[in-house]
């Protein structure tokens, strides 16, 4: 199959191929002609298989064949986690939409609102955004959603991870009731199907892979070691095996920021990126990961999602996180679009039980090589690690707070289906 066969454009299938895609990814296949029909999605997919351009291609079509006359409104609103995330999906609008007469812009936090709103006042089609400076932009009433005819959900379960349920109940109460609706994400907790449930109107689901794996293409291997010697035992890898690019996970921003200046000790060349650091130096470091100026990315959870970065060859859990399906998304960071990768944990005692929760998740266990010199001290016992994060919201509250699915409900959740008139699924 064609991206020709999907029903798209032929500006859009000019900008397809102009990036040297020819045959969608499963779940382009799937995706793309329910969005185009108008329904409802309920997306699962592990990263890197084209997920984004899965939602973004039929966006772009449906809403350039339905132009608007006078000023643009939003009637397209992207959702997602983190600002690196906003960034990656924004610039696949802009390359996929380049021939088209729409307009895009990305807002996020951590950089001057007023460029952002200059603008939405020029008027803007598609937006992407994250949810505190969506917000901020409503509070200064900068922004209307009131003609939003699509919302996109990207990375919904990261969303919920990270506290943003409120935040997205008052987005909901900003849109009108009818519109069609796409949730994403790379797991499907119990937490993200009653978000969905809540949501989705008779969705689609669409699931290429089965949920919470990692995806075949990645190796997948467990050093045992003492903690105090993880750092060493990084170095020595990086150095003997002459890794060029490698992107290591920490817990906290302090432990990215400690390893970098050790690795930079120790004659590697190092950058850490976590919500302390400002977005300019966010962008530099990524910047100079991909362009081979710095040798390792040191990151946090936060970096898991947003990071799209071609053939990534190794990434690196120094420490393990405390929610498994982190480390999915973590691991999904290479291997990605068919390339092969390599995941290597450093495991100390302490996160035995960590990892043990994760192999549960993926049902397999990951394969353990203990590294000559390097060896853990039977002696240490283990210490308690402080599990869960303090903003993370797992509860999975629904918006509108309702027990029950009328059957006849508004998923604005008070008008009856009738009065909506024809138009896009709503929440």
């Amino acid at each position: 199959m064609s991206f020709d066969t999907l029903g798209l454009s032929a500006d859009i299938l000019r900008a397809v191929s102009d990036q040297g895609y020819h045959e969608p990814t499963p779940i382009q296949r799937q995706a793309i002609p329910a969005i185009l029909k108008g329904q409802d999605i309920m997306g699962g997919a592990q990263t890197g298989t084209g997920k984004t351009a899965g939602f973004t291609l039929p966006l772009l079509e449906l809403l350039n064949s339905r132009q608007v006359k006078g000023k643009r409104p939003v009637r397209a609103l992207i959702l997602t986690p983190t600002r690196e995330l906003a960034a990656q999906v924004g610039e696949s609008v802009a390359t996929y939409g380049k021939y088209l007469p729409l307009r895009s812009t990305i807002i996020f936090g951590g950089v001057k609102i007023n460029p952002q709103i200059a603008k939405l006042r020029q008027g803007v089609d598609i937006l992407i955004a994250t949810p505190g400076r969506l917000l901020d932009h409503v509070g200064q009433g900068t922004l209307d959603l009131s003609r939003v005819e699509i919302l996109v959900l990207d990375e919904a379960d990261r969303m919920l991870d990270m506290g943003f349920i409120h935040d997205i109940r008052k987005v909901m109460n900003l849109m009108p009731a009818t519109r069609q609706n796409l949730l994403f994400s790379a797991t499907f907790s119990n937490d993200i199907k009653r978000l969905a449930r809540d949501i989705l109107e008779e969705p689609v689901l669409i699931e290429v892979a089965r949920r919470n794996t990692a995806a075949e293409s990645v190796s997948q291997i467990a050093h045992p070691v003492d903690s105090g010697k993880k750092r060493a035992l990084l170095s020595y890898l990086i150095g003997s095996h002459n890794w060029r690019q490698v992107l290591v996970f920490t817990r906290t921003k302090h432990g990215a920021n400690r390893l970098t200046k050790q690795l930079e000790q120790d004659g590697i060349s190092a950058a850490a990126i976590h919500g302390n650091k400002s977005q300019g130096a966010r962008t530099r470091a990524l910047a100079n990961f991909k362009d081979g100026k710095v040798r390792v990315l040191v990151a946090t959870d936060i970096a898991a999602r947003g990071l799209d970065i071609d053939q990534l060859p190794h990434v690196i859990n120094f420490d393990l996180p405390n929610v498994p399906e982190d480390y999915v998304h973590r691991i999904g960071r290479t291997g990605r679009a068919g390339n092969e990768g390599e995941a290597v944990s450093l495991v100390c005692i302490d996160e035995h039980k960590l990892l043990r929760d994760i192999e549960r998740l993926l049902k397999r266990e990951i394969p353990k090589m203990v590294i000559d010199g390097y060896e853990p001290d039977p002696t240490i016992k283990a210490k308690p690690i402080q599990t869960g994060r303090g903003s993370g919201n797992r509860s999975g509250g629904r918006p509108g707070g309702r027990n029950k699915r009328p059957q006849n409900r508004s998923r604005s959740g008070g008008q009856n289906r009738q009065s909506r008139g024809r138009g896009r699924a709503k929440n």
